[in-house]
């Protein structure tokens, strides 16, 4: 759906970026595009456990203080801007970054779940490697890599991405609708973005 190599920046959007945003914030995007290079040379599963450490040490920020307004999904490009970000926003920058390096994004889904220990939503990312199997989840409040069967304390809701909305049921996934609204808000930005650059 969109470029291949997204998030990437121009030489004129990282200078743009100091002059508004610092040094400090061209060189959190330098840093990642040096670490998304090294990746290609990783084996997938490696891959996906370096996405989610490397991603996870960004700091976590509630959405109504970095973007004034609550359920704000920043796109990557700003994720690594501000270097703050809501459980979303580490989901959508790990969802776009697996898809750069080659995964399937018919596999990936950005997945909301009743979190069991404080009994509200989060969000993670799902990857089903293999169709039928337990999807693997990457999260931000954990470094470790666990299938969700195995996760005990997050019950899976919604499964969401380019292709729709969807439930699991009997271990399939099945479509309850054809978008997300709060998904097609995000690629809308993005595209924005994507002429800017």
């Amino acid at each position: 759906m969109f470029s291949s190599d997204y998030p990437s920046f121009s030489k004129k959007e990282l200078d743009s970026i100091e002059k508004k945003n610092g040094k400090i914030s061209k060189n959190r995007i330098l840093d990642y595009e040096k670490n998304l290079e090294l990746m290609q040379t990783y084996t997938p599963l490696k891959q996906l456990k370096y996405t989610n450490f490397y991603l996870n040490q960004l700091l976590p920020q509630y959405d109504d203080v970095i973007q004034h307004k609550e359920d704000y999904w920043a796109t990557p490009k700003e994720f690594l801007i501000t270097g703050f970000g809501d459980c979303e926003d580490y989901v959508i920058i790990k969802y776009f970054t697996l898809i750069n390096l080659g995964f399937d994004e018919k596999k990936l889904f950005i997945t909301v779940v009743k979190e069991g220990y404080h009994d509200g939503y989060h969000m993670v990312l799902s990857y089903f490697k293999t169709e039928g199997e337990s999807p693997l989840v990457l999260d931000n409040l954990s470094f470790r890599i666990l299938d969700l069967q195995t996760r005990k304390d997050l019950k899976a809701n919604v499964f969401i991405n380019s292709s729709g909305v969807y439930k699991l049921k009997n271990g399939d996934l099945v479509k309850v609708n054809q978008y997300s609204s709060q998904y097609i808000k995000l690629t809308k930005r993005i595209k924005i973005e994507l002429q800017n650059s």
